[in-house]
């Protein structure tokens, strides 16, 4: 495969999307003790700032072009806000759970993070 090729991350996207839901719903429920503001804010820049931002090539419709690796940064983001929010807010397994699909989805994510940092 070439370096220009977007790889196929079909099961990538799947495990992706499912820790980007977990830290849609972990971080405000974490957050929401302390100040609900943040809690509303943590919703609107996991979800805003992805929407907002992409790589050419990476999306089909690219609002604000940005390099490949803050694409991958905006991942990251995700997914450490995923695991801190599920260790501060649920229960041990739940915890476990959340940091094993975090491990699983860079894993599944690294073709695509290599095409990534390419662009």
């Amino acid at each position: 495969m070439s370096s220009t090729s977007r790889p196929d991350d079909r099961l990538a996207s799947v495990f992706r999307f499912a820790s980007e839901l977990v830290a849609w719903v972990a971080t405000p429920w974490a957050l929401a003790s302390w100040s609900v503001p943040l809690a509303v804010l943590s919703v609107v820049v996991l979800i805003g700032l992805p929407t907002l931002f992409s790589t050419p090539g990476d999306k089909r419709n690219v609002i604000v072009a940005v390099p490949g690796t803050v694409t991958i940064a905006l991942v990251l983001l995700q997914l450490v806000a995923a695991v801190v929010a599920a260790w501060v807010a649920w229960p041990t397994l739940a915890a476990v759970l959340v940091t094993v699909l975090a491990v699983v989805t860079v894993v599944l994510e690294l073709p695509r993070w290599r095409w990534l940092a390419s662009r």
